[in-house]
């Protein structure tokens, strides 16, 4: 099956949280992120390249998987928790769902009735206008009602006692401390006496029973909790930590946060974000350049400066910053989307045309990537092309009467039978099957 097809599939089974929020998509934390689940994967059994770890810009503590491609984790999660094994232990859980085959006899589930809708499941995923004003690359509004959620969601106990002992065997086969799935359990304990309105999403979907908690305590006991924390997890945590702060908190909150990061590097990327978030482009590139000054082969830090001089609307420097995060990380997706949105702004739609071309050749799920192709296709006087980008973007965010509109005036464009043509009949299709 073709791209667009198997993310028409993926709309079409999703199941997100009640709460709306906004998929973001940042280099940064996703890396952080990406170091933090490496070894917890690997363990699993499970392809750290296959299995993505998004987040969800939501301050109530939550984490869920609903495929076999991601886990979803809150911004309210990661900075809830107190340590690096913490969130590794949340993490090692919803692998465990994935690895356990709990998510997979779910899709199965659907697939047997005669919809979705069959389940009850009322699913809902639009996306907000992209952009990159809260440090995302892009956002996606997503929601769904709260009976569906819960009814999908919603493990069974012996689900959940499956997941808990082999997240803390991936912990422990990881070489990493399992205390840290006694400090997840500490903090949800006693939510199971509460009333459904009061439990956090998390509690609701993973209750915290007393016989969970003790049968917990006993396998941590069995597999051993004593192990160091690790410096390096500590590090990734800190830094995915500082970010979403600086993003979400009011400035001088930040600034007096910054002062207590345990690394040099992190206080002055929370001092740069500060700085931007009011307005004051030359004082937070400042700042950027003394901490690329220390780390200059941090790509994600060029990247962070790109943003900035972006939002600032200096294009030209812009452009340069993302040029050197891309010549560091020539792989990662969301950098060439922001170096081609540069070089868009900069007046070369030629030159975006490729990298924006390559970055949405290793990832579809960005709607500002295919909102910037469908611009510089423009610019480059290549309207069918363009008329397709925006296709597939509406189709990603589910507007697939707009979707349909764009698609049709490419495929009359396009050449019969090309491989620009057939994504245009996706889409068609698509719109036509959710009519």
């Amino acid at each position: 099956m073709r791209l667009l097809g198997s993310l028409l599939i993926m709309l079409s089974l999703l199941a997100l949280p009640a709460r709306a929020g906004s998929l973001i998509r940042d280099a940064d934390i996703e890396h952080a992120l990406g170091q933090l689940a490496r070894p917890i994967l690997q363990a699993a059994g499970l392809s750290p390249s296959q299995v993505k770890i998004l987040l969800i810009d939501d301050r109530v503590p939550n984490a869920f998987v609903v495929d076999n491609r991601a886990i979803f984790i809150h911004t309210g999660m990661i900075t809830r928790l107190k340590s690096a094994e913490a969130l590794q232990a949340v993490l090692a859980h919803e692998a465990a769902h994935i690895a356990n085959g709990h998510v997979a006899r779910r899709m199965v589930q659907a697939g047997t009735r005669k919809s979705v809708s069959g389940l009850g499941i009322a699913l809902a995923a639009a996306a907000a206008a992209s952009g990159t004003g809260s440090g995302a690359a892009g956002a996606l509004a997503i929601g769904v009602a709260s009976s569906a959620q819960r009814s999908f969601l919603s493990h069974s106990r012996a689900e959940e006692s499956s997941a808990d002992q082999s997240a803390v065997r991936y912990l422990a086969a990881a070489g990493i401390s399992t205390r840290g799935a006694i400090e997840v359990h500490d903090i949800f304990a006693g939510q199971d006496m509460l009333s459904d309105a009061r439990q956090d999403p998390y509690a609701r979907s993973h209750p915290f029973t007393r016989d969970r908690v003790r049968a917990m305590q006993a396998y941590v006991a069995a597999y051993g909790g004593d192990r160091p924390y690790s410096a390096d997890a500590g590090y990734w945590f800190e830094r995915a930590k500082a970010k979403i702060w600086a993003f979400q908190q009011a400035p001088k909150s930040t600034l007096r946060r910054a002062e207590q990061m345990p690394s040099a590097d992190i206080t002055m990327m929370m001092q740069a974000i500060a700085h931007h978030r009011r307005a004051q482009t030359a004082k937070a590139a400042g700042v950027m350049q003394r901490l690329l000054n220390e780390r200059p082969k941090d790509a994600y830090y060029h990247e962070l400066l790109g943003q900035i001089l972006l939002e600032g609307r200096q294009f030209s420097a812009a452009a340069n910053a993302y040029a050197r995060a891309a010549k560091l990380q020539p792989d990662n997706a969301l950098i060439l989307g922001g170096y081609g949105r540069a070089l868009l702004a900069n007046g070369n739609p030629s030159g975006a045309l490729k990298v924006l071309e390559s970055a949405r050749s290793r990832d579809f799920r960005d709607p500002s990537v295919l909102r910037d192709l469908g611009s510089a296709y423009a610019q480059s006087g290549q309207p069918a092309m363009a008329s397709l980008a925006l296709a597939e973007r509406h189709a990603l965010i589910g507007r697939f009467k707009d979707a349909a509109l764009h698609a049709k005036r490419a495929a009359d464009r396009l050449p019969t039978g090309s491989g620009p043509w057939q994504r245009a009949q996706d889409v068609l299709s698509a719109a036509k099957r959710q009519e």
